[in-house]
């Protein structure tokens, strides 16, 4: 009997039962901070346009409607500093894990081809490489990479603000990355899905600086040539339920994922679209959100502390990236034992031993109990 299936790795949260079944014994119940999906109400003008649109009898377009086209690109010329973008460079997705995952296929990737990604990331990124048949490198350089390697890299993932570290690229580093990939014919892909949640000096709304993109003219030289940037509205606009993200860049290179997209029926359903195009035009519940997690942060991350974690990075985002000089395992089960589940550093690579992944994505009563619960010791 011949075997069915791909071959990939068992998913890694499987690994995480009997951490949640510690914390669910605790006497004051559960507090889950380990996958970071929003728990705050999708705002009601999003979902107001999704109802208005469920009158949906005909098949939607893949390559998406004008309108949540042109809201793409006037939404990354004011909030990206991306100016002079075309709808026809534009393009919504099922999600951005859906992307990611299948945007080595979809460029042609296959044997012998290397993906690079950073060094402790999402691992979507591996499996997409795995899907396609090709080899992922973990490196954040592409100096670090040998020269046979180097000369068989395709596709370099960045990811900034980044998952789970909270790292943010600036434009001087994004630049460097982006031109040593262009020197080898690389295709740059940017997974941006954290831009609006920056933290101290990429904390806009406190007087700091905005998260670059990808496609910022003093990263791109004036050209989006072998560049793309992802983007989810997920935890900005709480729609992680709708699948809504989409993908930005070079021209050529999106003309062809839309005919591929199209053949495989990657469709987004059109009022999601619809929604998509009211999240992105309408500002204030972005800043709204925003506000939420910066005080949730800022309860938790002394509290963190306090049990004697060093938080690192995490200047971005929506988690804390935080080592105790321990086991990462350890560390997972210290926090179960007080209620509190979290996410295991190793999930993340190798790189990623001794840290754990704490995320902001807990109701402000939850995020309350976690911090006196790692205050009192």
């Amino acid at each position: 009997m011949p075997e069915f299936g791909l071959q990939l790795p068992d998913y890694p949260w499987d690994t995480m039962v009997p951490y949640r079944k510690t914390a669910e014994a605790h006497p004051d119940g559960l507090v889950n901070l380990s996958i970071g999906t929003p728990v705050d109400p999708t705002p009601d003008v999003i979902r107001r346009a999704l109802a208005d649109a469920t009158d949906a009898h005909g098949y939607p377009t893949t390559h998406g409607t004008v309108e949540v086209r042109q809201a793409i690109v006037d939404w990354f010329e004011r909030r990206r500093n991306v100016p002079g973008l075309s709808v026809e460079q534009v393009m919504p997705t099922v999600g951005s894990k859906e992307l990611v995952a299948w945007l080595p296929f979809l460029l042609g990737l296959g044997k012998g081809d290397v993906v690079v990604r950073p060094t402790v990331a999402y691992p979507t990124y591996d499996i997409g490489a795995q899907l396609a048949g090709a080899d992922f490198v973990a490196a954040d350089s592409l100096d670090e990479l040998d020269a046979e390697t180097r000369a068989r890299v395709r596709l370099v993932w960045i990811n900034s603000p980044a998952n789970p570290t909270g790292i943010v690229r600036d434009v001087d580093e994004l630049k460097k990355l982006v031109d040593d990939a262009r020197a080898i014919g690389a295709v740059v892909a940017s997974d941006e899905c954290y831009a609006e949640l920056g933290w101290g000096e990429w904390d806009v709304q406190r007087g700091g600086r905005s998260v670059p993109s990808i496609l910022d003219p003093a990263v791109t030289g004036g050209s989006n040539d072998l560049l793309l940037s992802v983007y989810s509205l997920s935890k900005q606009s709480n729609l992680a339920g709708y699948r809504a993200a989409f993908i930005a860049g070079d021209a050529a290179i999106m003309k062809n994922l839309v005919n591929s997209r199209k053949h495989a029926g990657m469709i987004v359903p059109a009022p999601v679209q619809q929604a998509m195009t009211v999240a992105l035009t309408e500002d204030s519940h972005v800043t709204a959100q925003k506000d939420l997690y910066r005080a949730r942060r800022e309860m938790l991350l002394p509290a963190v502390e306090k049990f004697g974690l060093r938080v690192e990075h995490s200047e971005a985002g929506l988690y804390l990236w935080a080592t105790a000089g321990e086991s990462t395992w350890d560390t997972v089960q210290r926090f179960a034992d007080k209620g509190i589940l979290i996410g295991p550093g190793v999930f993340y690579g190798d790189a990623g031993e001794g840290y754990v992944r704490i995320a902001l994505t807990g109701s402000d009563e939850n995020i309350a109990k976690a911090a006196q619960r790692l205050s009192n010791g």
